[in-house]
């Protein structure tokens, strides 16, 4: 399953990231990272351009993984520039599969091999941080909820899930509340949420307000070493109910 997400990188540059979250499972059988940069502006060519190129880069990963010499585990945009990353069993014969493809298509490209036993790279550049991954499991609620024709303007009461290693974080959690408009509303006691809390706040469910309310309880989380874990709502002519 892949997943696309924003990134700003130290240099202060917008970084377009596609990440193949199924990747992990590979990483004992591929030791060396695979390269391969395409020059591709999307917002200086044509949607037919843009179209085209999607192509010719979905069929470079299909004969790049053909033999299962190699696993494709993501890209990113970088100034015009898409980077396809693979992991492979070994360095031979990839560079060539780039070559036959490529040579003539019109596209500058180049391609480069290193050895990443660890998968450093990949973890490090193409792997969602514990906040880009709770902002991306909130852009999956915003599209349902648009879905059903939300107005996400309007104001309901969103409930926020937390959970810590132990109580004694937990406790020194709660000591904190109520802070920025969140208030506790229960314990919970799963497998998935161990010593876990939810808490209650209301705000609208546009993406900038959910980002902001997020960021917020996971900076106030992490202080307690604990983890955000979502969070949930109703439909807001459901709340009026």
């Amino acid at each position: 399953m892949r997943e696309f997400f924003k990134r700003v990188d130290e240099s202060g540059e917008e970084v377009y990231i596609e990440s193949d979250m199924s990747a992990y499972g590979y990483s004992e059988r591929y030791s060396w990272l695979f390269s391969v940069f395409i020059k591709f502006d999307a917002s200086a060519n044509s949607k037919e351009s843009f179209e085209e190129f999607l192509e010719t880069k979905e069929a470079l990963i299909i004969a790049i993984e053909h033999d299962g010499a190699a696993k494709y585990v993501g890209s990113r945009v970088v100034d015009g520039w898409n980077e396809l990353y693979f992991y492979a069993q070994d360095s031979k014969s990839l560079n060539a599969i780039v070559s036959k493809m490529l040579t003539g298509s019109g596209y500058v490209y180049e391609s480069s091999v290193v050895k990443d036993a660890k998968w450093d790279f990949h973890y490090k550049y193409l792997v969602p941080t514990e906040l880009e991954s709770a902002h991306l499991q909130s852009e999956k609620i915003i599209f349902l909820l648009e879905e059903e024709g939300d107005d996400l303007s309007v104001p309901r009461v969103v409930e926020h899930y937390v959970s810590f290693a132990t109580p004694t974080q937990k406790e020194r959690f709660l000591t904190q509340l109520p802070f920025d408009g969140f208030t506790f509303k229960d314990e919970i006691s799963s497998e998935d949420f161990e010593n876990g809390l939810a808490l209650v706040k209301e705000h609208a469910v546009l993406e900038s307000e959910v980002k902001n309310a997020v960021e917020t309880l996971f900076e106030a989380v992490k202080k307690e070493q604990g983890y955000y874990e979502g969070w949930s709502t109703t439909l807001a002519n459901d709340d009026e109910k």
